[in-house]
């Protein structure tokens, strides 16, 4: 039997080791202090608390449920939090062959959700059709709803949808308090019939 031979020199722990932090928006610091725009704070908290609603029909779905499991781990990236109650979810992720008869429903949830409420299309299904290029299957959601990423692929890795809610984050992170009240932005949503 070996001896246990303990470390002499242990290396000291350093929290950066441990996690990721998040990068300090730009502002004003000194000694006690930091101040910065009420916009950035309310970016970064945003950014980093989605609530997810998947909206899935086929393949793709099963590709996202890879994405929340162990190995990937999408909740590392703010999306803990996967609700089904398009009341409580700002973030809405379609996922597979939308048929016809299913846009009015998708139009539904996404009326429904809170505001601020943001569009990802998964999947060559979701935004252009897909393979399916027949009179039932829509060609691309953003026929019924306004859509803010698209994610590519037939059906997409893990790491694309990934790289999609990352690619959702900077555009959050981005976006100004008063957006959802201008006039270019209602009158986008006026082109899908949205008031």
């Amino acid at each position: 039997m070996r001896p246990v031979r303990f470390n002499v020199h242990p290396k000291q722990a350093d929290i950066k080791d441990n996690i990721a932090l998040v990068e300090m928006p730009d502002g004003t610091t000194g000694e006690g202090y930091f101040a910065t725009s009420f916009e950035s704070v309310v970016g970064l908290a945003r950014k980093n608390s989605m609530w997810p609603l998947p909206f899935a029909t086929s393949c793709c779905g099963i590709e996202f449920m890879a994405t929340m499991a162990s190995h990937y781990d999408l909740a590392r990236f703010g999306s803990e939090r996967v609700g089904f109650s398009p009341r409580q979810c700002d973030l809405l992720m379609v996922m597979g062959t939308i048929a016809k008869k299913m846009a009015p429903v998708l139009r539904q949830v996404y009326l429904q959700m809170a505001e601020p409420r943001w569009v990802i299309a998964v999947g060559a299904c979701a935004s252009s059709g897909g393979i399916f290029d027949t009179y039932s299957v829509l060609q691309g959601i953003d026929q019924v709803i306004p859509v803010d990423v698209y994610v590519p692929g037939c059906p997409p890795r893990p790491e694309a949808i990934i790289d999609g809610v990352l690619r959702i984050q900077d555009l959050i992170h981005a976006e100004g308090l008063r957006r959802r009240n201008s006039d270019h932005y209602k009158a986008l949503l006026g082109t899908y019939g949205i008031q």
